[in-house]
């Protein structure tokens, strides 16, 4: 909600760009209110998702990195500094599923009944075959899908204008 608030006051002006900065507020509370009760929640009860944390103590960086970067996004928001906010909201986005990839590994999906039942990178690989396969989609599909990328990138390029019929 924060992050897509924050991308709307990028591309909207007028009315709806007013309205967008008071929606921007509730977004940033109630992220900031999910975040905590979430993040405490799990210190407190998840104490499995902790222990590669504790194993590598420099792995608590991310964690710090991630409250920086919360706490950057309304500083940001205030200055109308939209640009920075929505990197520091990408930001923070990609270093929350960096902490859940560090607290997951190597499960993938944790067994409720036996901890060995789990599924795991090594037990949910592909084979080398289908390994091979996919890689002659990705050579293809890859470069299609940065060109279509790139084209939705330009035509989009911008703040919307408003005009008789609208946005």
């Amino acid at each position: 909600m924060m992050h897509g608030a924050i991308y709307l006051l990028l591309k909207t002006e007028g009315k709806l760009y007013t309205r967008i900065q008071q929606f921007l507020k509730i977004g940033i509370a109630f992220f900031i209110i999910s975040y905590v009760v979430t993040t405490g929640y799990g210190f407190f009860n998840l104490e499995h998702l902790l222990l590669v944390f504790n194993e590598n103590k420099v792995l608590y960086v991310v964690p710090f990195l991630v409250f920086l970067s919360i706490a950057n996004v309304p500083r940001l928001a205030s200055k109308k500094k939209y640009g920075w906010a929505f990197i520091f909201t990408s930001l923070t986005i990609a270093l929350l599923l960096g902490i859940v990839a560090f607290e997951l590994y190597p499960r993938l999906l944790l067994s409720n009944s036996e901890i060995e039942n789990s599924i795991t990178i090594y037990n949910a690989a592909a084979s080398t075959k289908t390994l091979k396969i996919m890689m002659g989609f990705v050579a293809v599909g890859g470069p299609l899908v940065l060109m279509y990328s790139y084209f939705v990138y330009k035509t989009f390029w911008g703040k919307v204008k408003t005009d008789a019929e609208g946005y």
